[in-house]
């Protein structure tokens, strides 16, 4: 204690530069370690969309009952996978269309938190990711819940074959879903 005590002593710089590094590091730590205790929930259904509706009647003419909203068609799914302890997924992933819409749709998932989660759907299979195999599709919404993302018009889904949650910050699979169709 008195070699701290000395160390201190007459330098009020090093109590400053000491408070600074106690910051940083709680700051570091936080950033960290935080994901791993920290959830985050989405419930979002899966859109509707109306199909088109023709024109109005001709006068005189009855007019159709009102369109039902689409069905929705599962295109491909498949399940979350187990990287290792700390980066693992539970839930089902599909590819679903609706109405002409598109979509990559987490059902029910709960997955381990990180910094700096990112969706991916790629052409290679077993949460292979290589940056030019990939289309971005966001940030991850949720760590629990159910949610979608939204495919781009004209995204060829025969080229993908799997759905990968890849950490940047550290450029680590967090999760994947090899998709069947």
């Amino acid at each position: 204690m008195a070699v701290i005590r000395a160390f201190f002593a007459g330098h009020p710089y090093r109590i400053a530069a000491a408070a600074a590094a106690a910051v940083l590091g709680l700051a570091l730590f936080w950033y960290l370690a935080s994901p791993l205790w920290i959830r985050t929930y989405a419930e979002e259904s899966l859109p509707t969309r109306e199909p088109a509706r023709s024109a109005p009647a001709a006068a005189g003419t009855t007019a159709p009952a009102s369109a039902t909203p689409a069905e929705p068609r599962v295109l491909a799914r498949g399940q979350l996978g187990y990287v290792d302890d700390l980066h693992n997924g539970k839930g089902e992933v599909r590819l679903v269309e609706v109405g002409g819409l598109r979509l990559v749709r987490f059902e029910q998932v709960a997955i381990t938190n990180a910094p700096d989660i990112h969706v991916y759907l790629s052409k290679d299979r077993g949460g292979r990711y290589v940056p030019a195999n990939t289309l971005y599709l966001g940030t991850l919404r949720a760590t629990n819940g159910s949610f979608n993302y939204e495919l781009p018009p004209g995204t060829s889904l025969d080229d993908y074959q799997s759905v990968v949650v890849w950490c940047r910050a550290f450029a680590v699979l967090i999760t994947w879903a090899d998709l069947a169709r």
